[in-house]
């Protein structure tokens, strides 16, 4: 049901909840028109916007909110929140995210590093040698700031397998990894072409996506796509994947499978292989401005992982 924005206030019930999630998805419009979302951290401010980052390795999310602003927020994997049973939530709004690279943790990086560092113990790996010859692009931040303009909250879907096995086996792109999740994020747009995100169920339909949606869901045909991730309790074992397409009538008909990771089917040298990756990409993005590869103050980080 719709919310005020006065219920993000800090100390209501449903600011509680939302930094009760480990994760949250972030839906932007790609460059094709398709709306994406990818899991991701943050932390809310007292002023009632949320802070975002994303690395140089992975700067897809800063694109495309630099070109067309409109983002959507969804609240909706509980995993190792301690929550009972929680709602869904979905905070459509508009995002910045400037130009600037962050590599020291202070203001509100600061608060936010020290969650990451607490709620994720194994990225304080990254601070010690010899990991810090090899991704300092991890500290390498560019700030992503969303300001909320609509709230709805709704039940999670019930538990159960997205797909039946005898589904997952049929020719359906990106059956096989959907079928491990027991629910999808579908990542849409409303009527006034904004991005937005609805945690829900899908069944195998002839070779397309039967989604599940609610009466009142704001959901339009044309691009969509259906996001899976998961995570454990201290936010390893990671895994996502995005199944693209166009979405017609509640049918989306699958175009590729994109699972960066490749971690349903991953090798021994696939975190090589993702190090350098993200390593070249950062390298790409400082170029293209003309910036020399930033200095990570190691030791205000160590400092700061000392006080938890």
């Amino acid at each position: 049901m719709p919310e005020s924005l006065g219920a993000l206030e800090p100390g209501s019930a449903l600011d509680a909840t939302i930094n009760a999630y480990r994760t949250c998805e972030l839906a932007t419009i790609g460059k094709d028109g398709t709306p994406m979302a990818w899991p991701t951290s943050g932390i809310s401010r007292p002023d009632g916007t949320f802070l975002l980052t994303t690395s140089l390795g992975f700067p897809q999310k800063a694109f495309n909110i630099r070109r067309d602003p409109r983002v959507a927020v969804l609240f909706s994997e509980p995993h190792a929140s301690g929550l009972d049973a929680p709602a869904q939530i979905l905070i459509k709004g508009k995002a910045v995210c400037p130009d600037e690279v962050h590599t020291a943790p202070d203001g509100d990086l600061a608060d936010f590093w020290l969650r990451l560092f607490e709620r994720q113990p194994s990225c304080q790996k990254y601070l010690d040698w010899p990991a810090t010859a090899l991704t300092d692009f991890y500290f390498m931040r560019l700030l992503v700031t969303v300001s909320p303009e609509e709230i709805t909250t709704r039940p999670l879907p019930p538990p159960g397998p997205v797909l039946s096995a005898r589904e997952a086996g049929a020719a359906l792109l990106g059956g096989e990894v959907l079928a491990a999740y027991s629910s999808v994020v579908l990542a849409s747009l409303d009527a006034d072409g904004a991005p937005t995100l609805l945690r829900t169920t899908v069944a195998a339909e002839g070779g397309r996506y039967r989604v599940a949606l609610p009466e009142d869901a704001q959901v339009a045909g044309g691009r969509a796509s259906l996001l899976v991730h998961r995570h454990d309790d201290q936010l390893t074992n990671l895994h996502s994947a995005v199944v693209t397409g166009t979405l017609e009538d509640g049918l989306l008909t699958p175009e590729r499978l994109i699972e960066p990771a490749q971690r349903s089917k991953a090798g021994l040298a696939e975190p090589i292989r993702i190090v350098r990756n993200t390593r070249a990409t950062t390298k790409k993005y400082l170029a293209k401005r003309g910036l020399e590869r930033p200095s990570i103050p190691w030791k205000a980080y160590r400092e700061l992982r000392a006080t938890l």
